[in-house]
């Protein structure tokens, strides 16, 4: 196989970085696979070039639409074919993506776990040549991992309907208990573990403990230049620090899931070309962000596990240049911490009476419901009944792993068009751009005359080469002067109900479900709070590697550990070398501080040592000299 060609050929790297070869060659000989690779160590590229050196088509697993988008789009840019199927699509583009990939005519096809369950792709899947399946974020499979998804759970029915295919699973963060439970859920004929060190040579992680968490940055962002992430835990503060680091004159924007996809796209791209120096942002930013010269991650809230910390600080760096990951503390996490278990775990009470309350909400009555899906405006609800939006997330995200509901939390939900006037009329009122719009919708969609009809502004920028912004403006301008209707996209949660609505009494939580996830949620963040204590001794990064299984054979001499482990060591060196200066001198005759002879000793030391010297009883102050002191 001519790995190194295709490389070169499509990427125009000369060689594979790391183990990128070793995972190629394993999946290329049809081996079942799991690669472990940190942040930033080049995951599509194992999948990427084998796909291309055999026959048939790769189907790549991904939890994240936006993600799917950007690689698509990239490999569709190295003139590689390529197609995504997600929940946003219409069911007539579904089903035609899904014959085109049958007949051969993409290499790669990404789709997300929810699609697996569905019979219409299930059939479709069976008439494909598939080469071998790619499952990216395979933790995500795991229930003792932190960010299990049970529709990972599904992708075995994969490995039913395609005996045969091999399967390449590719993750971040395992710890070694993952690692085995991924093999086992994906069915993994053979053990096959490939693992490059999570080591970052040339990332330093700090703990910072600061009075007030806005100190802590400035004083950050003023001793380390260039691109920053800062990374919080609420879509209030991300926008409130924003804004305070906007009128301080520090170029800054935010991002959170609560955004639209064109602000999104348009943030992240000022923040990517370098235009804006500082993204404040929860963790729904970062995921496939290709920006190597980040060269600093601060954290203002500690994150729920030592996975979590490790993907998002692993963001800095990925030039292999100097930068910095920096937690930033005051002393309040495990109050915060103890607060963050409660509303991620609320009582099995509490978990009935926001089930109640849905099904009043969203208008279901006891004994129906099977399979009804409603839109849920989840602001809305904790307004109406008085509740926390963090407890009402949590006690849904446990009805739906317990069966009851699913909840559909899509941050793409799409835009609906339709042309009100003739061809003839609306082509007559045109400018150059909004002709090159349209032409690109009526290429794309039919029936547009008719009715409404689902269209997706990423792909008429694609199709244009008109950015995003540009688009949406000049549809609603088209709207307002009554040519067109056009309907945005909104984030707009939905909830389907599983079963018909029960009396809230007779709900119930397996230990699987609420005991056992608890007991592992509190394992994970206490590993958290143990790195974030400032007084430890052990070096960040060893602490991060011995999590993950591995053993460094070192420390790592640039985290806040090791720098103050090393000027400790050197001061006291320093303090050995002037005391025994100083007593030199002393011996000889008394001496005024300021004739002595310290020269290349900063003041410092010099007033540290000599106090150190008097507090021993070594030297006396007397008469305005320093003396040897008396034996008693």
């Amino acid at each position: 196989m001519q790995y190194r060609s295709i490389l070169r050929q499509y990427w125009g790297y000369d060689d594979f970085r790391g183990i990128q070869r070793q995972i190629i060659e394993s999946i290329g000989a049809g081996r079942d696979t799991l690669g472990l690779m940190p942040t930033g160590g080049g995951k599509s590229i194992t999948f990427q070039v084998p796909a291309l050196a055999m026959k048939g088509l790769c189907i790549v697993i991904t939890p994240l639409i936006s993600l799917m988008k950007d690689q698509v789009e990239s490999l569709r840019h190295h003139g590689i074919k390529a197609a995504f199927i997600n929940s946003s699509m219409p069911h007539e583009e579904v089903l035609t993506t899904l014959d085109n990939s049958i007949f051969g005519a993409y290499k790669f096809l990404y789709i997300s776990p929810e699609r697996l369950s569905s019979p219409i792709f299930q059939d479709k899947l069976q008439r494909m040549k598939v080469c071998f399946i790619t499952v990216d974020e395979a933790h995500c499979i795991c229930q003792w991992g932190y960010d299990f998804r049970p529709s990972y759970l599904d992708i075995v029915r994969i490995r039913e309907l395609l005996p045969q295919c091999p399967v390449l699973a590719l993750t971040a963060t395992a710890t070694p208990d993952v690692v085995d439970d991924i093999q086992k859920r994906l069915l993994f004929r053979k053990k096959n573990i490939l693992k490059m060190s999570f080591e970052r040579r040339n990332l330093a992680y700090m703990v910072q403990r600061e009075d007030t968490m806005l100190d802590g940055i400035l004083h950050a962002l003023q001793a380390i230049p260039g691109s920053c992430i800062i990374y919080t835990r609420s879509r209030r503060r991300c926008r409130e620090l924003a804004r305070d680091l906007c009128e301080m004159g520090l170029p800054a924007t935010f991002y959170h899931a609560g955004l639209d996809n064109i602000q999104k796209s348009e943030r992240q791209e000022r923040w990517h070309r370098g235009e804006i120096r500082i993204m404040v942002a929860t963790n729904a930013f970062g995921m496939g962000i290709d920006k190597p010269d980040v060269r600093l991650v601060l954290h203002a809230d500690i994150p729920d596990s030592i996975e979590a910390y490790f993907q998002e600080a692993g963001r800095a760096g990925r030039d292999g240049k100097e930068a910095f990951a920096i937690l930033i503390t005051d002393g309040k996490e495990r109050v915060r911490a103890a607060q963050r278990l409660a509303h991620q775990f609320p009582t099995i009470e509490y978990v009935r009476d926001v089930y109640e309350l849905l099904c009043c909400f969203l208008s279901i009555a006891i004994g129906d419901g099977m399979r009804v899906t409603r839109e849920f405006d989840i602001n809305k609800f904790c307004i109406t009944f008085h509740h926390y939006p963090t407890m009402v997330t949590s006690a849904i995200d446990l009805l739906e792993k317990a069966g009851y509901i699913k909840y559909h939390n899509e941050d793409d939900a799409c835009s609906r068009l339709r042309i009100d006037t003739t061809r003839t009329e609306l082509f007559r009122t045109l400018d150059p751009t909004s002709e090159r719009i349209i032409l690109s919708v009526l290429r794309h969609y039919g029936g547009i005359f008719v009715d409404y009809t689902y269209i997706d502004e990423d792909t008429l920028s694609r199709d244009t080469g008109l950015p995003l912004d540009i688009i949406y403006q000049t549809l609603r301008l088209l709207a307002q002067r009554q040519l067109l209707s056009f309907i945005p996209r909104k984030h707009m949660p939905h909830v389907t109900f599983l079963c018909r609505r029960v009396d809230k009494d007779e709900i119930s939580l397996s230990p699987q479900i609420y005991q056992d996830r608890h007991k592992r949620y509190t394992q994970r963040l206490n590993a958290m709070l143990q790195y974030a204590d400032r007084d430890a001794n052990c070096c960040r990064s060893r602490m991060l590697l011995s999590y993950f299984g591995e053993c460094a054979t070192q420390d790592c001499g640039v985290c806040d550990v090791c720098r103050n482990r090393r000027e400790q060591n050197l001061s006291e060196d320093a303090y050995c070398t002037l005391r025994a200066h100083i007593i030199t001198q002393l011996q000889q005759e008394p001496a005024a501080i300021g004739s002595l002879d310290v020269t290349g000793f900063s003041n410092a030391l010099i007033e540290y040592t000599i106090d150190r010297m008097r507090a021993a009883g070594e030297i006396i102050f007397d008469d305005s000299f320093l003396r040897i002191a008396p034996k008693p």
